[in-house]
């Protein structure tokens, strides 16, 4: 995927009500390998991987990327919103003359339920509407994910298109922003 030209990166910290997004440091570490070595989470994205392989193959500061917000939860990363470029030839990227921006998400079991996901997602899309104004967002998920669904449409998102891709039916929605009066 290529990076988002309009924004500088990284960016200072977001703060929200309770949460804080921010570039990834190397105390984050740990809690990478727990979210990709997480079987919750990997039911969604294709399947857990081997904790002693993320072991050797995490960095010391992973997530060390444009477009990579680590989501904290007093002090410690609970985690990582992403917003990184669809590549337009992928099903779902909804505009075949070019790439969009892509709002992803992955969160430690133990902060699911509780907003975190909403919240920081939110923040990611308002500090992107400020940042590249009148760019729309897509977001794919898969059908069967009810819980991503329903945080896609009280994000805004809207379905554009149903496609097939990683052996599952997938959801793809856009995100406008508002376009500010005047």
């Amino acid at each position: 995927m290529t990076e988002l030209g309009c924004v500088a990166w990284p960016p200072d910290p977001i703060d929200t009500a309770r949460l804080v997004l921010r570039a990834s440091e190397a105390r984050d570490r740990a809690a990478f390998i727990e979210l990709f070595a997480s079987p919750e989470v990997g039911a969604h994205l294709g399947g857990a991987r081997p904790r002693d392989e993320l072991e050797r193959a995490v960095p010391a500061v992973p997530g060390r990327r444009r477009g990579l917000f680590v989501v904290e939860l007093g002090g410690a990363m609970v985690g990582t919103v992403t917003l990184e470029r669809r590549a337009a030839e992928r099903p779902g990227g909804l505009r075949p003359d070019g790439d969009r921006a892509e709002l992803g998400y992955m969160f430690l079991p133990r902060a699911w339920g509780s907003g975190y996901a909403a919240e920081a997602c939110a923040a990611v899309l308002g500090w992107f509407a400020a940042s590249c104004p009148g760019e729309p967002v897509v977001l794919c998920t898969r059908t069967a994910n009810s819980p991503s669904l329903r945080l896609a449409r009280k994000l805004g998102f809207t379905e554009v298109t149903r496609f097939e891709e990683y052996g599952a039916e997938q959801w793809s929605g856009v995100w406008s922003p508002v376009a500010p009066a005047g």
